[in-house]
């Protein structure tokens, strides 16, 4: 089963794993493959917010809110691109800094909806 595509911004398209599973260590798509979501947030947050395609133009650490990267309205664009992109649902509740102030923690948060 080969992934779908979403829209990635820039006139890219990005991979899409709406189906993922999560093992307790790691999310790993349909095919046991292990799923590294940075592979899909960064291309997004360079297209569509720092209107480049150069991975070094941000850190997996860098904050994208202090940064001035993502304004409260793109980290509403980046929600929807992350429910479209994983078949999530992001609560209002957790609609916070500490889950999309970077790469990371976009990463991380991921990894927990993943679990469940």
């Amino acid at each position: 089963m080969r992934p779908s595509v979403h829209p990635g911004g820039a006139g890219r398209r990005v991979p899409c794993r709406a189906h993922f599973a999560y093992t307790g260590l790691e999310a790993r798509d349909t095919q046991g493959n292990p799923v590294d979501f940075k592979q899909t947030i960064r291309p997004f947050i360079l297209g569509n917010f720092l209107f480049t395609d150069d991975a070094a133009a941000v850190a997996d650490d860098t904050s994208l809110i202090r940064g001035g990267i993502v304004d409260s309205t793109g980290i509403l664009e980046l929600i929807e691109f992350l429910e479209a992109t994983y078949g999530i649902h992001v609560v209002p509740e957790e609609m916070v800094p500490a889950n999309f102030d970077s790469i990371d923690t976009i990463s991380t948060f991921l990894a927990r909806k993943s679990a469940g």
